[in-house]
């Protein structure tokens, strides 16, 4: 039993030296990896208007970043990306065009629309808000937004009968949404 205490004791005692170790070497890492990255050619032929951006962005706080991201995001009209999109994109991206390509010809009807929010009751605001949030997954305050900023569009490639729902439900609450 003694000798099972001793042994948790000094395994113990390795851990915490471990850490602290492990604590100074990345702090280290971090001190040499900002000089190289300050050092290198990289940083030095970027443009001065880049890199006056990037020094007021790394200066911002996770909200006002993430306030940063939701406004680019709509001005831009960037639809939101799931994980893992970025990866699995570029590898689908000719089989996918092989197929659409051969896919063309023969469809003659439109199958797939985009639906886009015109207008809304003024009364009906909040139900409005809180059926955007279901749809399209988005939070409370994003789909205030996204309602205050009709017209807009709601979601693309949609199946004809999920959107005429999705048109049926919206004119309901009060609604005006289009299907292109």
């Amino acid at each position: 039993m003694a000798m099972s205490c001793r042994y948790a004791a000094q395994s113990c005692a390795r851990r915490l030296r471990s850490v602290h170790s492990a604590r100074a070497s990345a702090q280290i890492l971090r001190v040499a990896s900002t000089a190289r990255r300050f050092n290198s050619t990289e940083a030095a032929a970027t443009n001065p208007k880049i890199a006056d951006i990037v020094d007021q962005i790394s200066k911002l706080t996770l909200l006002e970043t993430a306030d940063l991201v939701s406004s680019l995001k709509s001005t831009l009209n960037i639809p939101d990306m799931p994980m893992g999109g970025f990866a699995a994109a570029p590898a689908a991206a000719p089989a996918a065009a092989e197929e659409a390509e051969e896919v063309a010809p023969a469809a003659a009807e439109k199958t797939l629309f985009t639906l886009k929010l015109q207008a809304f009751d003024a009364g009906a605001k909040a139900k409005i808000i809180k059926e955007v949030k279901s749809l399209l997954g988005l939070s409370l305050v994003d789909s205030k937004k996204f309602v205050e900023s009709a017209p807009k569009m709601m979601k693309e490639n949609v199946p004809k009968e999920e959107a005429e729902k999705i048109i049926a439900t919206m004119k309901e609450l009060g609604a005006t949404v289009a299907m292109e």
